[in-house]
């Protein structure tokens, strides 16, 4: 799923925009409730090396939050990888390209509850 299809998706059901934080990083975009200020998702293009990943370029990943035993679940499985620089224990990297639309847009709901 491109990073692009993310935000219009967060943008339409949740209307937040994404904030571009960092200037080291202007491709770095937060997600965070409207009200409560609280993060539900963090999208990077990060270089694979960096990730642990085979090959060279980068990868869209986005961090977001879930239950601790969701985490663990999920981690090590295709599609997902420790959470970069997040909380391991309760953030979750997911690769974008590697991710089904469904999948990625559920635990996009399941992080935006987490953090409501």
């Amino acid at each position: 799923m491109p990073v692009d299809e993310v935000m219009t998706y967060v943008l339409n059901k949740y209307h937040v925009r994404p904030e571009y934080l960092w200037k080291k990083y202007p491709s770095y975009a937060v997600l965070r409730h409207v009200d409560n200020r609280k993060w539900f998702g963090l999208v990077m293009q990060v270089r694979k090396q960096q990730l642990g990943l085979e090959g060279s370029g980068s990868e869209a990943i986005m961090d977001i939050k879930l239950d601790p035993k969701e985490v663990e679940f999920r981690q090590g499985t295709p599609g997902f990888l420790s959470a970069y620089h997040m909380n391991k224990n309760h953030w979750l990297a997911m690769r974008l390209e590697q991710s089904d639309f469904k999948q990625i847009t559920d635990l996009i709901d399941e992080s935006y509850q987490l953090t409501k």
